[in-house]
């Protein structure tokens, strides 16, 4: 463990840590030690209320140390595998080429956060209105079915009537006609 640590110091004292490496090593401690924070003494107490205060006290001083080890331990293996996969002479290439291409007036590629969103909004607007058009034609498209289902409903109720016109007509013509013809007859 402590071969890595010593190893890992002066690979980094040698190889010249860029600011991108400094910030990941930072943010992995960060993140590392939020994970294992040591909790109070009064909450390790309330963990273990059925130990004498002797007890706890040891418990205590062992957790201590087995966190304190764990962070040392994660940390100098984090700077093992950093140093054997070339992170920080990758992120060392990566931050030269970002500022070659912010120097460059030619580079092309550059996107403004700004544009990106004035884009995202530009497009999702026009795909509102596409669907809003589309909501608009298929109302119209039902409207027109309405109307076209309402005059066949009409014209069948016509028919309807003229059809109870005509039989009530031919009826009354077939009664008029026999009682006609039965008033000859008489005659």
């Amino acid at each position: 463990m402590e071969e890595n640590t010593e190893l890992a110091r002066n690979a980094s004292a040698s190889a010249g840590i860029g600011s991108r490496y400094f910030d990941l090593k930072k943010s992995f401690k960060f993140a590392m030690r939020s994970l294992l924070t040591a909790c109070s003494k009064e909450e390790f107490d309330k963990a273990f209320l059925r130990f004498t205060t002797t007890e706890k006290e040891w418990l205590h001083r062992l957790y201590v140390q087995v966190i304190t080890s764990l962070h040392e331990n994660i940390e100098a293996e984090f700077e093992s595998i950093c140093l054997e996969t070339k992170v920080g002479a990758t992120l060392d290439a990566v931050e030269e080429m970002v500022e070659e291409q912010e120097l460059d007036p030619l580079f092309s590629n550059k996107s403004n956060v700004m544009d990106v969103v004035e884009d995202l909004s530009a497009a999702t607007k026009n795909e509102i209105q596409q669907l809003m058009h589309m909501i608009k034609l298929g109302e119209e498209h039902n409207s027109r079915l309405r109307t076209q289902l309402q005059l066949l409903r009409e014209g069948r109720q016509a028919m309807s009537v003229a059809s109870e016109a005509t039989e009530k007509f031919r009826s009354g013509n077939l009664t008029y006609g026999a009682n006609w013809c039965g008033e000859i007859r008489d005659m």
